[in-house]
């Protein structure tokens, strides 16, 4: 009778162990983007300053699509390599409801995306720029505002 007891206590014990493993099995979160700047944007103020490098896609030195591709992938979200890919992503945004952490994109060397960069908030975007690398820029500069193509949310 006493065998009845220590089996009760290994049911229970593997029992424990079953709930214990069971949520590594369930569906993972849906993984979303927490828009703001706390997070997306916060990630991406690290690296003001790092030098634009063509193709590039480190903290070494950025060009634009790699930049917002490495600054989304650093919570977990992941962004084809570049630009026109970037575009066809996520949910078209118009520009008067824009949020923090949203992609914005320009046409400046060829037609279509061929820049991307992280909406800041206050009509500002974050980007890797040739000239400056990593840098804050305002959507209505003379530069930016005729190239502005769209905006997508991730």
């Amino acid at each position: 009778m006493r065998p009845t007891i220590k089996f009760s206590a290994v049911y229970l014990v593997v029992f424990m162990l079953v709930l214990a493993v069971i949520p590594a099995f369930a569906a993972p979160p849906k993984k979303t983007v927490n828009q703001g700047k706390d997070t997306i944007v916060k990630t991406a103020e690290k690296y003001l300053k790092t030098p634009y490098r063509f193709g590039g896609d480190t903290p070494r030195g950025f060009d634009c699509s790699g930049f917002v591709k490495y600054v989304y992938e650093q919570h977990g979200i992941k962004l084809p390599r570049t630009a026109d890919v970037q575009y066809q992503r996520g949910k078209k945004v118009e520009r008067t409801n824009l949020k923090a952490g949203d992609l914005v994109f320009f046409t400046t060397y060829a037609p279509g995306a061929s820049h991307v960069g992280i909406y800041y908030g206050n009509g500002k975007f974050i980007h890797a720029a040739t000239s400056r690398g990593v840098m804050i820029s305002r959507l209505d500069e003379d530069y930016w505002k005729p190239r502005y193509l769209g905006a997508r949310r991730i």
